[in-house]
Protein backbone atom coordinates (compact mmCIF):
# COMPACT_ATOMS: atom_id res chain seq x y z
CA UNK A 1 0.00 0.00 0.00
CA UNK A 2 2.89 2.31 1.10
CA UNK A 3 4.71 1.47 -2.28
CA UNK A 4 1.56 2.36 -4.53
CA UNK A 5 1.56 5.51 -3.06
CA UNK A 6 5.06 6.22 -3.49
CA UNK A 7 4.77 5.26 -6.58
CA UNK A 8 1.58 7.79 -7.08
CA UNK A 9 3.16 10.96 -5.36
CA UNK A 10 6.19 10.43 -7.79
CA UNK A 11 4.04 10.13 -10.40
CA UNK A 12 2.00 13.22 -9.87
CA UNK A 13 5.45 15.07 -9.28
CA UNK A 14 6.35 13.84 -13.35
CA UNK A 15 3.37 14.92 -14.70
CA UNK A 16 3.49 18.33 -13.02
CA UNK A 17 6.94 18.60 -14.43
CA UNK A 18 6.03 17.62 -17.75
CA UNK A 19 2.91 20.18 -17.68
CA UNK A 20 5.63 22.99 -16.21
CA UNK A 21 7.94 21.77 -18.97
CA UNK A 22 5.56 21.85 -22.07
CA UNK A 23 3.79 24.98 -20.58
CA UNK A 24 7.16 26.59 -20.37
CA UNK A 25 7.77 25.71 -23.87
CA UNK A 26 4.59 27.34 -25.63
CA UNK A 27 5.34 30.34 -23.51
CA UNK A 28 8.81 30.63 -24.55
CA UNK A 29 7.59 30.49 -28.86
CA UNK A 30 5.11 33.05 -27.58
CA UNK A 31 7.25 35.22 -25.99
CA UNK A 32 9.88 35.17 -28.34
CA UNK A 33 7.37 36.11 -30.94
CA UNK A 34 6.29 39.25 -28.90
CA UNK A 35 9.42 40.21 -28.51
CA UNK A 36 10.35 40.26 -31.72
CA UNK A 37 7.48 42.46 -32.68
CA UNK A 38 7.88 44.62 -29.91
CA UNK A 39 11.42 44.90 -30.44
CA UNK A 40 10.54 45.83 -34.14
CA UNK A 41 8.27 48.49 -32.78
CA UNK A 42 10.64 50.04 -30.61
CA UNK A 43 13.13 49.76 -33.54
CA UNK A 44 10.97 51.95 -35.79
CA UNK A 45 9.69 54.24 -33.63
CA UNK A 46 12.88 55.08 -32.36
CA UNK A 47 13.95 55.76 -35.62
CA UNK A 48 11.35 57.72 -36.63
CA UNK A 49 11.54 60.00 -33.73
CA UNK A 50 14.95 60.62 -34.51
CA UNK A 51 14.57 61.61 -37.83
CA UNK A 52 11.38 64.34 -36.69
CA UNK A 53 13.42 65.44 -34.25
CA UNK A 54 16.94 65.91 -36.22
CA UNK A 55 14.54 67.71 -38.98
CA UNK A 56 12.41 70.05 -36.37
CA UNK A 57 14.86 70.20 -33.58
CA UNK A 58 11.47 69.94 -31.72
CA UNK A 59 12.02 67.41 -28.28
CA UNK A 60 8.43 67.13 -27.67
CA UNK A 61 8.42 64.38 -30.64
CA UNK A 62 9.59 62.34 -27.38
CA UNK A 63 6.10 62.08 -26.15
CA UNK A 64 5.22 59.46 -29.05
CA UNK A 65 7.83 57.57 -27.39
CA UNK A 66 4.67 56.50 -24.41
CA UNK A 67 2.37 55.63 -27.47
CA UNK A 68 4.90 52.30 -27.61
CA UNK A 69 2.81 50.23 -25.44
CA UNK A 70 0.05 51.30 -27.48
CA UNK A 71 1.36 50.32 -30.72
CA UNK A 72 2.79 47.18 -29.69
CA UNK A 73 0.13 45.76 -27.90
CA UNK A 74 -2.07 46.03 -31.35
CA UNK A 75 1.24 44.99 -33.00
CA UNK A 76 1.29 41.86 -31.07
CA UNK A 77 -2.57 40.88 -31.56
CA UNK A 78 -2.10 41.30 -35.18
CA UNK A 79 0.80 39.03 -35.43
CA UNK A 80 -0.70 36.21 -33.43
CA UNK A 81 -4.01 36.85 -34.79
CA UNK A 82 -4.09 33.29 -36.70
CA UNK A 83 -2.30 31.44 -34.15
CA UNK A 84 -4.06 29.11 -30.98
CA UNK A 85 -3.62 31.42 -27.51
CA UNK A 86 -1.18 29.72 -25.22
CA UNK A 87 -3.48 28.41 -22.26
CA UNK A 88 -3.03 30.15 -18.93
CA UNK A 89 -0.31 28.64 -16.88
CA UNK A 90 2.13 29.73 -14.12
CA UNK A 91 5.29 30.62 -16.25
CA UNK A 92 2.58 32.27 -18.47
CA UNK A 93 1.19 34.33 -15.70
CA UNK A 94 4.78 35.11 -14.31
CA UNK A 95 6.17 36.34 -17.52
CA UNK A 96 3.17 38.57 -18.21
CA UNK A 97 3.54 40.16 -14.80
CA UNK A 98 7.09 41.29 -15.10
CA UNK A 99 6.37 42.93 -18.75
CA UNK A 100 3.25 44.73 -16.59
CA UNK A 101 5.46 45.39 -14.18
CA UNK A 102 8.08 46.98 -16.71
CA UNK A 103 5.62 48.99 -18.65
CA UNK A 104 3.67 50.45 -15.21
CA UNK A 105 7.30 51.44 -13.99
CA UNK A 106 8.48 52.52 -17.51
CA UNK A 107 5.41 54.72 -18.65
CA UNK A 108 4.77 56.22 -15.06
CA UNK A 109 9.07 57.27 -15.05
CA UNK A 110 8.82 58.81 -18.73
CA UNK A 111 5.71 60.85 -17.99
CA UNK A 112 7.21 62.41 -14.57
CA UNK A 113 10.13 62.95 -16.42
CA UNK A 114 8.87 64.86 -19.33
CA UNK A 115 6.67 66.71 -17.16
CA UNK A 116 9.47 67.10 -14.58
CA UNK A 117 11.57 68.89 -17.73
CA UNK A 118 9.32 70.76 -19.09
CA UNK A 119 8.75 72.31 -15.26
CA UNK A 120 12.15 72.65 -14.78
CA UNK A 121 13.32 74.71 -17.78
CA UNK A 122 10.52 77.04 -17.20
CA UNK A 123 11.42 77.73 -13.31
CA UNK A 124 15.01 77.56 -13.30
CA UNK A 125 18.12 78.93 -15.20
CA UNK A 126 19.79 77.29 -17.85
CA UNK A 127 22.52 75.85 -15.44
CA UNK A 128 20.47 74.50 -12.70
CA UNK A 129 18.28 73.03 -15.42
CA UNK A 130 20.94 71.28 -17.01
CA UNK A 131 22.32 69.53 -14.15
CA UNK A 132 18.97 68.76 -12.07
CA UNK A 133 17.15 67.64 -15.62
CA UNK A 134 16.28 63.61 -15.66
CA UNK A 135 17.25 62.12 -18.52
CA UNK A 136 14.56 58.62 -19.10
CA UNK A 137 15.79 56.65 -21.60
CA UNK A 138 19.03 55.29 -19.65
CA UNK A 139 16.76 54.00 -17.04
CA UNK A 140 14.43 52.57 -19.20
CA UNK A 141 16.86 50.80 -21.03
CA UNK A 142 18.07 49.42 -17.72
CA UNK A 143 14.80 48.55 -17.02
CA UNK A 144 14.30 46.62 -20.24
CA UNK A 145 17.05 45.16 -19.74
CA UNK A 146 16.40 43.19 -16.24
CA UNK A 147 12.47 42.72 -17.30
CA UNK A 148 14.01 40.32 -20.36
CA UNK A 149 16.94 39.21 -17.86
CA UNK A 150 14.01 37.84 -15.78
CA UNK A 151 11.98 36.28 -18.87
CA UNK A 152 14.51 34.75 -19.36
CA UNK A 153 15.67 33.13 -15.98
CA UNK A 154 11.81 32.22 -15.55
CA UNK A 155 11.65 30.37 -18.84
CA UNK A 156 15.51 29.10 -18.39
CA UNK A 157 16.96 30.60 -21.95
CA UNK A 158 20.65 31.61 -22.20
CA UNK A 159 19.61 34.00 -25.25
CA UNK A 160 17.07 35.77 -23.65
CA UNK A 161 19.27 36.24 -20.25
CA UNK A 162 22.79 37.51 -22.17
CA UNK A 163 20.79 39.61 -24.46
CA UNK A 164 18.67 41.81 -21.56
CA UNK A 165 22.14 42.07 -19.57
CA UNK A 166 24.20 43.49 -22.60
CA UNK A 167 21.21 45.32 -24.30
CA UNK A 168 20.29 46.95 -20.74
CA UNK A 169 23.82 47.52 -18.76
CA UNK A 170 25.18 48.74 -22.31
CA UNK A 171 22.13 51.29 -22.84
CA UNK A 172 22.34 51.95 -19.49
CA UNK A 173 26.12 52.85 -19.81
CA UNK A 174 26.16 54.45 -23.22
CA UNK A 175 23.41 56.93 -22.20
CA UNK A 176 25.09 57.85 -18.75
CA UNK A 177 28.33 58.68 -20.23
CA UNK A 178 26.90 60.57 -22.84
CA UNK A 179 28.14 59.05 -25.27
CA UNK A 180 27.18 60.17 -28.55
CA UNK A 181 26.32 63.66 -26.97
CA UNK A 182 30.20 63.54 -26.52
CA UNK A 183 31.44 62.21 -29.80
CA UNK A 184 28.65 64.36 -31.95
CA UNK A 185 29.93 67.38 -29.85
CA UNK A 186 32.94 66.92 -30.79
CA UNK A 187 33.14 66.25 -34.33
CA UNK A 188 30.54 69.33 -35.10
CA UNK A 189 29.71 72.99 -34.28
CA UNK A 190 26.95 72.92 -31.63
CA UNK A 191 23.94 73.84 -33.54
CA UNK A 192 24.72 71.03 -35.61
CA UNK A 193 25.49 68.50 -33.03
CA UNK A 194 22.00 69.27 -31.34
CA UNK A 195 20.26 67.82 -34.51
CA UNK A 196 22.34 65.21 -34.71
CA UNK A 197 22.69 63.70 -31.43
CA UNK A 198 18.82 63.23 -31.51
CA UNK A 199 19.14 61.30 -34.21
CA UNK A 200 21.82 59.10 -33.10
CA UNK A 201 19.48 59.21 -29.91
CA UNK A 202 17.25 57.24 -31.82
CA UNK A 203 19.52 55.17 -33.91
CA UNK A 204 21.43 53.95 -30.97
CA UNK A 205 17.98 52.78 -28.76
CA UNK A 206 16.85 51.07 -31.73
CA UNK A 207 20.42 49.28 -31.37
CA UNK A 208 20.01 48.27 -28.15
CA UNK A 209 16.24 47.34 -28.86
CA UNK A 210 17.66 44.94 -31.49
CA UNK A 211 20.16 43.57 -29.09
CA UNK A 212 17.40 43.06 -25.93
CA UNK A 213 14.66 42.31 -28.13
CA UNK A 214 14.41 41.66 -31.95
CA UNK A 215 17.47 39.66 -31.92
CA UNK A 216 16.59 36.94 -29.08
CA UNK A 217 13.02 37.22 -30.28
CA UNK A 218 13.79 36.10 -33.79
CA UNK A 219 16.09 33.66 -32.29
CA UNK A 220 13.69 31.75 -29.78
CA UNK A 221 10.44 32.08 -32.16
CA UNK A 222 12.36 30.22 -34.80
CA UNK A 223 13.42 27.58 -33.08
Amino acid sequence: MEDNLNMTAERSLEIITEQLERSRKEVTKDTGLSLYVSGLCVMGMALFIGICTFLTNNPLFYLLYATIPIIIYFADRYAKRNKPKVPASFVGTMVDKTWTTFGIFAIAFFVFSIFYDLFMVRMESPEVYFRLRIEPFRVILLLMGMAITITGYILKNRWLIWCGIIGGIGGFAWESFYVTKTIVGRLFPIQTAIGISHLLSGIIIALFAFIGMTLPGMKIKNK
